[in-house]
């Protein structure tokens, strides 16, 4: 299979490297800003472009893996007949790739990439969507190859669960971030969490996060978490983000309890 590859981002990167590994040939790697393009394109034997007219249309596939915002106007830009076109975002339904080809889906991993970390493409959720039956078995085609665990979901349901994967990765990694501020402006060491953090994840591996949940919050000690604001009283934001998580604790636990 033949495929280019429209951005040089992270996501782009990582199929790039997924594909290639996998035995497929990346000719082109795309984006406007051609050292970006040529970075990545080198690592991938593929030819870098910022223009248009060098574009190889008789390619299998097109991957587009750009900022959401971008989607739209690229996939137009590209001027397909019917050639298979992807893009690869989360929350941008499928009606962004409609009029730029006859074939048109969605191939979004479900994983936090960046370009300095490898990840295990076998073992990551591939969420694909298309315009019509046929559509849709050539894309599943493509992720079988990449990856063990491949889902067909329609646009909402995948907005829904970028929402869910926000919650899950970019705001729990921002919690950890404001937990590093707040130890180092003591002259704490952040290392000393790492033990409580691996456990943490490993104990949702098995069960469901709402039945692990352990805390003052969960407690409702309010002792506890009165001492925690005093500390974060030079800190109005933070106090306020640690009242609102707290209750928001509390009332997640009393629905579960029904």
């Amino acid at each position: 299979m033949n495929i280019v590859i429209l951005g040089s981002g992270n996501v782009a990167t990582h199929l790039g490297r997924a594909f290639k590994m996998a035995g497929q040939d990346i000719t082109q790697v795309w984006s406007r800003d051609i050292t970006h393009a040529s970075a990545l394109a080198d690592t991938l034997a593929a030819e870098p472009i910022d223009n248009m007219f060098d574009l190889n249309r008789s390619a299998d596939l097109f991957i587009i893996a750009v900022k959401d915002e971008a989607i739209r106007e690229l996939a137009l830009e590209l001027k397909l007949a019917d050639q298979l076109l992807v893009h690869t975002s989360g929350s941008t339904g499928l009606s962004a790739l409609d009029g730029a080809s006859t074939k048109v889906g969605v191939f979004y991993p479900l994983q936090t990439f960046s370009k300095i970390k490898s990840v295990d493409f076998r073992q990551i959720p591939i969420i694909i969507e298309a315009n019509a039956p046929e559509v849709l078995t050539s894309i599943r085609a493509v992720a079988d190859r990449l990856s063990e665990n491949v889902i067909e979901l329609n646009s909402e349901q995948r907005k829904t669960l970028h929402v869910a994967a926000v919650f899950a990765c970019n705001f729990t990694n921002h919690l950890f971030g404001l937990a590093q501020e707040l130890l180092e402006e003591k002259g704490l060491d952040y290392e000393l969490l790492k033990p409580l953090i691996e456990e943490t994840l490993s104990k949702i591996e098995m069960n469901d996060p709402v039945s692990v949940q352990t805390g003052p919050a969960i407690r409702e000690d309010q002792a506890t978490i009165q001492a925690h604001l005093e500390v974060l009283k030079p800190n109005p934001a933070l106090s306020e983000l640690y009242t609102k998580l707290s209750q928001s604790i509390v009332n997640l636990h009393k629905r579960s309890q029904g």
